[in-house]
């Protein structure tokens, strides 16, 4: 286990406890699983002969849900003593699968209902928890995260709302624009990258990839991108391109100003795999047109990473772009919910960031620095010696 000297030389806050929402219950298996194995493993190397309360454990979960009225309301309910322990609230505010009734009517849950719900079961925890920590993989209205004229704040708002209720850490993964945390600035904000784990799928997965600067280009498909793409090529040593969007300010279409086209800076791509990275695939459209561009400049293979894959508009698109062989493989993590039809596509690669929440979260429980975890450079190098 990675860290362990440094967790055998620490104390736990308090027992750690997991309440995963229903939106976000399959992940949250998956982190109590390694998070049992971890300490176990910790124990047998325990020489001091202290041993702590609910340190080591079957299962880290505990059972938790929001059960609606027929009107639609909500209350939520924790089935067991959650008295002085660390508990980490897990959600995940785009799982749109999930349905309840109002009135007989099947509504599904929205990012809303997902952040009521989640607040619920703060409320019940409030004040008997030792300490309150919430785990939200897409961090809800983080797209609605600055003002650019008399509109609302949301995420800031939100953010603010969870402090107040006595929520000592937010835990999140690829923020939109990491700054919201300046909303909290008193609080605990930590933001976390896949960049580990997509390197890995790739290495992995991908038939002859070659990690060199003639054989390889990182790519952002705006600007927003530049921060990981800037990283990410000066990790792996091979240059980097950047498109930015044309937009039509004069009109709003679905919420935003329609993009006229994507210009593109940097050296040539032809004959280069490329990876395109961002933070987020939503319909899918600017990410889809970036690719057919690149295609056309002669990349060889076009390789999308985005730490959530939303797909809003469905399939049917990503579909029709590999059969034309403009997209190779799209790589998502799990931190989402996914519609299950693509896990039988040909083209998607899934992260799995189930084993490194685990170790966010235990690194947490014994209050050490969460940079030992955040700061992946080491192991990507390691990575990169394995595999060439």
């Amino acid at each position: 286990m990675v860290n362990i000297s440094l967790l055998e030389k620490s104390i736990p806050v308090a027992p750690i406890k997991i309440a995963a929402l229903d939106s976000c219950h399959e992940l949250a298996q998956k982190v109590d699983s390694h998070l049992v194995q971890f300490r176990q493993e910790l124990d047998s190397h325990n020489k001091s002969g202290l041993s702590f309360r609910g340190y080591s454990e079957d299962t880290f979960l505990i059972e938790s849900k929001c059960p609606r009225f027929g009107s639609g309301e909500a209350k939520g309910v924790i089935n067991e003593s959650v008295r002085g322990t660390d508990l980490f609230v897990m959600v995940d505010v785009c799982n749109y699968s999930l349905t309840y009734k109002v009135n007989g009517y099947i509504n599904h849950m929205s990012p809303d209902d997902h952040y009521q719900d989640l607040k619920r079961i703060i409320a019940t925890a409030t004040g008997k928890a030792h300490r309150i920590n919430v785990i939200m993989p897409f961090l809800y209205e983080s797209r609605q995260h600055k003002r650019t004229k008399r509109e609302s704040l949301d995420c800031a708002l939100a953010l603010q709302e969870l402090v107040n209720m006595g929520v000592s850490n937010i835990i999140t993964f690829d923020a939109h624009d990491p700054r919201m945390q300046n909303a909290i600035p008193l609080s605990g904000f930590d933001n976390f990258m896949p960049t580990y784990q997509f390197l890995k799928t790739l290495c992995a997965s991908v038939d002859d990839f070659k990690i060199d600067n003639e054989h390889l280009m990182i790519i952002s498909p705006d600007e927003g991108a530049m921060q990981r793409a800037v990283y990410f090529s000066n990790i792996l040593g091979v240059d980097m391109g950047m498109f930015y969007k044309r937009r039509d300010y004069s009109t709003v279409v679905n919420g935003k100003n329609p993009i006229v086209a994507h210009e593109f800076l940097g050296d040539s791509v032809e004959g280069k795999d490329v990876i395109v990275i961002d933070d987020m695939i939503s319909s899918g459209e600017s990410m889809l047109d970036v690719a057919k561009q690149l295609k056309d400049r002669k990349a060889k293979r076009v390789i999308v990473c985005t730490t959530f894959g939303l797909f809003t508009d469905g399939l049917e698109k990503f579909d029709e772009f590999y059969e034309k062989e403009y997209i190779h493989k799209v790589i998502t993590t799990n931190l989402n919910y996914k519609n299950p039809d693509i896990l039988t596509r040909p083209y998607y690669l899934e992260a799995d960031m189930s084993k490194y929440l685990a170790s966010i979260m235990d690194i947490l429980n014994h209050d050490l620095s969460v940079e030992k975890v955040r700061s992946t450079t080491e192991k990507i190098n390691q990575l990169l010696h394995r595999y060439s």
